[in-house]
């Protein structure tokens, strides 16, 4: 809903290496999200508050030929596997 353009789905891709998992959300929507702080009767606007509170890292990087990549990455407790 919030990260496509009609007639362009999206990609979720989630990955482990070593002691991290890493989640990216692709989309072809070039503009890019803020973190923002919802009001309690918004329908929407919370993701990122919750994607910058829980992940150990995040970022967003361009996309070719078209849109944007939205990552985060988390550490494995106490070193393990994914």
């Amino acid at each position: 809903m919030h990260g496509t353009v009609s007639d362009h789905g999206f990609l979720v891709r989630l990955d482990a290496e070593d002691d991290v998992v890493r989640l990216e959300v692709h989309d072809s929507r070039c503009e890019r999200p803020k973190t923002r702080e919802a009001t309690g009767t918004d329908l929407s606007g919370r993701g990122l508050v919750l994607v910058d509170a829980l992940a150990d890292d995040w970022g967003v990087q361009d996309r070719t030929p078209l849109g944007k990549i939205v990552w985060s990455s988390f550490k494995c407790a106490g070193g393990e596997r994914a």
